[in-house]
Order: structure tokens, then sequence, then C-alpha cells
């Protein structure tokens, strides 16, 4: 069956209910503006900050190295606001989104019109299908779908400037390109056969204001190398910096969801139970896991929680929804927990390749 999972020795958990939960956590769904920018303005300090500084630290200092572990993390913990501004209501907290994509959307190369599509990714008739961009069938798949998926680390961020710095120019006189770019090249989704399902106006001035922004970011890089300002050194550093972020952002997705379903349509609870949330240490999980993302599981059960709200709400469901709760199910010690399963998982599956043509043929 089409909407079939990949089961484990366990019996199957009963429903998990939104309607239930959300009784049990009503009073945290209030957003806190203040949180988000004192989280962004400190975040975007010690990542810009931890940046100069390893670009200028001598070569190989704990300095650097310091730095640089540093820098990766934060630099992910901004971007990963791009899930938040989805997640808001239109016209509300606007200047914050403004403020997001000039210090953190354009910069990175990933502008929160990238993340417009999130919302199949939440939906009972996209979500776990070849229409849902985030969701690839890794435990339904040999784990040779998994070392493809590490694999394409190092070109991400290849393709991330070569779309502003050479296809958005030529999609600006040439309408069919334009369109061919909005569909399938302006989406931050790890499926390489995801389209739009909705392609915005070509000429929308937001995309277009956005794109001109990435075009002049990446351009004002590109001449500034080729006079000498910038060298080769340093772009080298940048990548090694970019893919470390990156790989953060590909390990916390491979440890999101159980990645079982086959294609076909899930319910919501069935969304929720191929999804998990990560406990382990309280802080080396914040680190991997920013901005409320280690209560994955949670966030589907229940999406217009915000983040700051996350880990009261799960240890509150924890302590009162019944003993027998699917949502319990959810929950994982850690990543290398989740990893491992994820492996098991794609191990023992007998049809992946037939799974992963329909990903293929979308």
């Amino acid at each position: 069956m089409p909407g079939t999972q990949q089961g484990d020795s366990h019996s199957t958990p009963p429903p998990v209910s939104a309607r239930e939960a959300k009784k049990l956590v009503e009073d945290l769904f209030q957003l806190r503006p203040v949180i988000y920018w004192i989280d962004l303005i400190i975040s975007a300090t010690l990542a810009y900050g931890s940046l100069a500084i390893y670009l200028q630290a001598p070569t190989y200092s704990l300095w650097q190295i310091g730095a640089f572990l540093v820098a990766g993390i934060a630099l992910f913990r901004i971007a990963t606001f791009m899930h938040e501004i989805v997640h808001m209501r239109k016209g509300h907290m606007r200047s914050f989104k403004v403020t997001w994509n000039i210090v953190a959307g354009i910069p990175l190369l990933t502008p929160s019109l990238f993340y417009a599509s999130h919302a199949d990714h939440h939906s009972n008739r996209y979500y776990g299908t070849p229409a849902d961009g985030e969701y690839l069938p890794f435990g339904a798949t040999r784990p040779a779908e998994i070392i493809r998926f590490i694999a394409m680390i190092p070109v991400i961020p290849i393709l991330a400037v070569a779309r502003p710095l050479l296809l958005v120019p030529v999609s600006l006189v040439l309408p069919d390109v334009r369109r061919w770019l909005l569909k399938r090249a302006s989406a931050a989704v790890i499926s390489p056969s995801y389209q739009r399902r909705q392609v915005p106006n070509s000429w929308d001035p937001l995309w277009l204001a956005t794109d001109l922004g990435c075009l002049a970011y990446t351009g004002s890089i590109a001449a500034l190398t080729m006079q000498g300002t910038i060298t080769l050194t340093t772009l080298g550093m940048l990548y090694l910096l970019i893919i470390y972020a990156i790989s953060l952002n590909w390990l916390r997705t491979l440890a999101a969801h159980r990645y079982r379903n086959t294609g076909g349509e899930l319910n919501h609870s069935d969304q929720v139970l191929d999804s998990i949330n990560i406990t382990g240490h309280p802080l080396l999980t914040e680190l991997i896991y920013p901005v409320g993302l280690r209560y994955h599981a949670l966030h589907h059960l229940l999406p217009s929680l915000p983040y700051h709200a996350l880990g009261t709400a799960h240890r509150r469901l924890m302590a009162e929804l019944p003993a027998n709760s699917g949502y319990r199910r959810t929950t994982c010690s850690g990543t290398l927990a989740a990893l491992r399963q994820l492996w098991r998982d794609a191990r023992a599956c007998k049809d992946g390749a037939a799974v992963m043509r329909r990903w293929r043929e979308v």
C-alpha cells in the first residue's frame, strides 16, 4: 500500500490527539517577540563575531579552531529562524522578518521566501509524499540513499551560489528560465525532484527584490575576489565553514523523522508518530537542534506553538498524558539512537528501489 510505513517490533501505538494535547498547553501559544529579537541579536553577534575571528586568527590556532566551531553552530542557529518565520501569521512581526532576511536570509542565500513550501510538510495530503520537498523515504529504502544524501553536502554551497550569480541574471531576460527557476530551484528542501505546486508570478516584486538582493550580494563577493580584496584562501575557509553548518542541519534532518512512509497520505496522528523528539543532553542537544528543533514531533502535533514554549509544553505533556499515549513513543534518547534506528530500518527494507522511483518520477 502506498501509505504504509516500515514497522518495528513494537505494537502500533494509539493515535495522538492534537485536541487533547492542546488543552494541556493552551496557555503557551502566545508568541513573545522580545525573545525572538534578543535571541536573534545575540546569535547573529556571536555568529559574525566568531566568523571574523576565524578568518583573522593564526592558522590552526586554538582561537581559529574555537571560532570555527562556534561560528558554524551560531550560523546554523540564525538560519533556523526561517522555520519560525514561515509559521508566523501574515503581517505579524514584519520588522523581524525583514531584519532576519537582511541579517541572515540573503547573506546565507536562504531567504524566507524559499521556505514558503514548508506548508506541504504539515499537510495531511502532502506530508511524506513525493510532493513534500522536506521528506525522503530513508527508512523505507536502502542505506545507499542515506549515503547519497550525506554525499551531497559539499555540493550544496556551490549550487546556492550558482543560483543567484548565474541563473538569476539569465532568468531576468529569458521568461522560460525564470519560470523554471521559481518552480524547481527556489525552495529550501532536501528532495532533488521537488517542484513547487504554486509557482510565484515571475515578476512578483518581493521575489524580484529577494533575487536581486542575493545577486548583488554574491556579485559583490565575486567582484572583490577578482580584485584580490577577498583571497581564494578566504573563500576556501568560508566554504569549509558553510559545509560544517550544513552538516549540522542535515544531521538534524536525518534525526527529525523516521522516514518510513512509502508515498501515500498520512493522517495527522501518523505524521506525529513518524516524527521524533530528541531528549538527550540539554546543552548539547540545544546546540545541535537550535530554536526548538529538538521537539520535532511536538511541532508536528501543534505547529503553532512558538519555539520558546516547546520545552515547557513537552514536559507538561509527558507528565499529564496517559501512560499509553502515542506521544510518548515519539521521544528518542539522542541523535545517535535516532540515526541507528533509521539505518536499521533502511537495511531491513526490501523494495527500496520501487519506493525511490515514486519520488523520482514526480
